[in-house]
This record gives structure tokens, sequence and C-alpha cells, in this order.
């Protein structure tokens, strides 16, 4: 079985950091997003994985090959950006007739994904959510198979949102619902959606089982990623990340603090993350993320997300400051 994980997405929801930084490397619990999706497969037994790339993919690429070489990787080029449906096609040379996961490459999803592997069926992640508008939505009949998905309906008839993992064992059919539907010009709000190709194979008689997940991360925008960072601290509790004692400063866990960080006189947590060799100095952080080689002196922050090598003096509050910046506020 091989594993998908479409990344070629520009993040413009999580800008200005998505300039310089894919949305799938931006640090969380100290990690990132695409490392706890990866790490989550290995874990299941997962060996190879194709990954398509686009904006910033030749990061992405330089992250998974130094930080996973033992990994059989594949990376496909989607040069333009024509929605999920058409990123997966690119992949049929590569995957041929195996069996596929795909996760998508911006949301972290808890469940038995040994289960999910190993079911004698196609399934679907799910979870039942309050507005659905806003995902593909899944319909399910009397005997418990999904009878029907669309694309961010606007009068759903389903509150069970699917989560972005998806186990399909009729390759072959998808990557013909996939070609048809671009054939045909077949969209969903202006994009070749994935969604679709689901739905055509379900006209087709395939059958999909629904597959619940216990928790769904959305790290799609900025104070949805605070929340799940506050989430995921907690839950790994960073037994293996301890954290170092630092000049007249007071630790509030849950807290992750890369390697070669200087912090002193500083008051850090609850809730946040700090990327390698950051210098804090005299400052108060709390439910951030702060990136690496990032200089923070004198500040105040909460609720903030900060890339890495930015350059900040003065006070604030609350910020949404990308890569590469210098700001003096005092």
């Amino acid at each position: 079985m091989k594993a998908i994980i479409p990344v070629a997405g520009a993040g413009t929801k999580l800008r200005p950091h998505t300039y310089t930084q894919p949305k799938a490397l931006i640090p969380l619990a100290g990690r990132t997003i695409l490392s706890i999706i990866i790490d989550q497969l290995v874990e299941a037994g997962i060996q190879e994985f194709v990954f398509v790339v686009g904006y910033l993919g030749e990061k992405i690429q330089r992250y998974v090959e130094q930080k996973y070489p033992d990994l059989t990787c594949h990376f496909v080029q989607q040069n333009s950006r024509e929605g999920t449906g058409h990123a997966i096609l690119l992949t049929r040379d590569i995957v041929q007739n195996d069996e596929i996961l795909i996760v998508l490459g911006d949301t972290i999803c808890e469940g038995d994904f040994s289960e999910l592997i190993n079911s004698p069926v196609s399934l679907l992640g799910l979870k039942k959510v309050d507005d659905p508008r806003n995902f593909g939505v899944a319909e399910m009949d009397d005997q418990g198979h999904i009878s029907r998905v669309v694309e961010k309906p606007q009068i759903p008839k389903s509150n069970m949102a699917l989560v972005g993992v998806y186990k399909i064992k009729e390759t072959e059919q998808l990557y013909d619902c996939l070609q048809s539907n671009i054939d045909q010009q077949i969209k969903s709000h202006d994009e070749f959606q994935l969604t679709d190709a689901l739905e055509c194979m379900i006209q087709h008689n395939v059958q999909f089982k629904p597959f619940k997940v216990s928790n769904w991360f959305d790290c799609g925008r900025k104070d949805t990623l605070l929340e799940t960072n506050a989430i995921l601290l907690k839950k790994y509790k960073l037994a293996a990340n301890p954290v170092l004692p630092y000049e007249g400063t007071i630790i509030i866990p849950p807290v992750s603090i890369g390697e070669g960080c200087n912090i002193k006189h500083s008051i850090i947590g609850p809730n946040v993350a700090i990327g390698d060799n950051s210098v804090i100095s005299y400052s108060i952080v709390k439910d951030s993320i702060i990136g690496s080689f990032t200089n923070l002196y004198e500040v105040v922050l909460k609720s903030s997300l900060i890339g890495s090598d930015a350059n900040i003096r003065g006070l604030s509050q609350s910020l949404n400051i990308g890569d590469n910046t210098e700001i003096d506020l005092g």
C-alpha cells in the first residue's frame, strides 16, 4: 500500500507565513504538521509515500529526504493548482493498481490507522461537525454505507464531514473517474475535487464505509492552528523534550522549546511552541507558536503566530508575522 499526501496548496489563509514556508512545515507542538502525519502512518505500517508538491515544493522534498531517509518517497509536481482531484490524478503512474491511503497534508486526524489500512473495503474518514458547509459531506444509507458525497454543499443533508483521510482499494476506478471528470470539466467551486471522483465511484457501484476518527484538528487558519498546538502540547507531554532551566525564567507547561534556544528573564507558557535557536529576553509569551532563529526582546505576546528569522522589540499583544521580518515596537 502507498500513502499519497497532497501538499501543493499555497496556504493562503495562513499568510504571511506561507509566503516563505509550506503550510505542512509550520511548527506545531515541537514538530511539523507533515511530520505528525508521516509518523502516524509509519507507525501503522506504511513505508512508501507519494507527495504531490507545488508551491515551495523543494522545501517539502528536502525536509522529507533529510528527516525520513529510510522511507521510499516519490515527489510529483503539480504546477497548476486545479484541486485535489487533479493532484491525485498526477500520481497514477506511480500507484498503478496498488491500494492507496490518501491523507490531506493540512489535516491531523486521530483514529485506528491500522484498522484503516487493513480494512477489506474502501473507507472514508468522517467526523460529525456543527456546520458542514465548508467541508465535503457524506450521506449514509440504512446499511451503514456511504450513499453520496458532496463538496461544500450550501444545504447539507448530513452533518458528517469528510476529514481528509481516504482508504481506496479500487484505485483503477478512482483514476478513471478522476480522468473522466477532468475530460468533462466537472468541477466544484472552480476546481477538480477528489470528492466528485468519489461520487462518480459510488454511482458506479463502488461501496464505501465510514471510518470515524476520534479527533480531527484543522490546521488551515491561525486561530485553529493555535488551538491545535495547545491540544497537542497537552497530549504529547513532550517527555522526550525536557525543558531546561533558563536564567531568571518561569516555564508554565505545556511548552515545547527547540534545541539551541537562549531564554532569560522571561515567562514562557502555557501552550507555547518555540523553534530551534531562538532568543527570548525579558518577555512574556503564552498561547503562541514561535519559529526558529527568532529574536524577541521586551515583548508581551499572546495568541500569536511568529515565523522564523523574525526580530521583534517592544510591546505587543497579538501578532501574525511571517518569516524574515523585523519589527520595532519600542
